[in-house]
């Protein structure tokens, strides 16, 4: 005899039926959708239906992306898996141990740049004259926008026109302090 307590899944679910299971917005799963993170599959009628296992795998991708995995590297990582089926204990193993040095590096790089802001403002002047995020004459202007310093993609020092090429009495050249480097 069936339990009366426990409640019956369909096989199939609506979009609003996994936003409502899976506390995620319409818009979002549709987003998801869209980056092929998830799949779905059109009724006669022309409306979505997804399968009651992409409730795990909206899971997976929240808890992926609450890490600080991107959208890219989980929809990498989700369509490694076989028939891209829905991650299983043993396959979130995996995931999450490729993306174990990731997030370490990414922990280490935060709490250096934690530490260097103290002392950046710890004084109220923001002193250009010691703090590692300078960029006199926006002379990292040439390796692209956004935050070269500080950017995991950026090997400081790498330039030697910036960021330890310069000796430490020209200003016209940013230093990173050892910490950073």
């Amino acid at each position: 005899m069936p339990d009366p307590c426990q409640k019956h899944i369909p096989l199939e679910l609506t979009v609003g039926q996994l936003a409502q299971r899976s506390g995620i917005a319409v818009s979002a799963l549709h987003f998801y959708e869209s980056k092929g993170l998830i799949r779905s599959w059109r009724n006669q009628g022309n409306q979505r239906r997804y399968a009651r296992e992409v409730l795990r795998r909206v899971a997976v991708i929240k808890v992926a992306q609450r890490a600080g995995i991107s959208l890219d590297a989980i929809r990498d990582a989700l369509a490694a898996l076989p028939d891209q089926r829905t991650p299983t204990a043993e396959d979130w193993a995996k995931l999450s141990a490729s993306w174990k040095l990731d997030l370490t590096d990414r922990i280490e790089r935060l709490t250096r740049l934690r530490d260097q802001l103290d002392g950046c403002i710890g004084c109220g002047c923001l002193s250009l004259g010691v703090c590692p995020l300078r960029n006199p004459w926006d002379m990292l202007a040439a390796k692209g926008p956004g935050p070269q310093l500080l950017d995991p993609n950026t090997e400081p020092g790498s330039d030697p026109a910036c960021c330890g090429g310069a000796k430490d009495d020209a200003p016209s050249k940013p230093r990173l302090p050892q910490a950073i480097r």
